[in-house]
């Protein structure tokens, strides 16, 4: 696992977990992380993270069969 540190303007206000969210869900959507590793990098379980998904403008329906059979085989 790597840890990255990053400095973010006072100006952008975030919580911790909507930036964990942001980040994890843009990984998901460029499908550089499964659906489960993306909620484990989030602090969710992956139907926690499915459910709240759409908040952060990220379907939950890929469009890669691929993708499908890689969460599947992640479950």
């Amino acid at each position: 696992m790597k840890i990255v540190q990053l400095n973010i303007p006072d100006s952008v206000d975030l919580n911790d977990f909507d930036f964990s969210m942001i980040i994890a869900s843009k990984l998901y959507a460029d499908a550089k992380l499964t659906a489960g590793q993306a909620a484990e990098m989030a602090g969710l379980t992956k139907r926690a993270f499915l459910e709240v998904l759409g908040k952060y403008g990220v379907s939950v329906f890929s469009s890669s069969v691929e993708d499908l059979h890689l969460d599947i085989a992640n479950a």
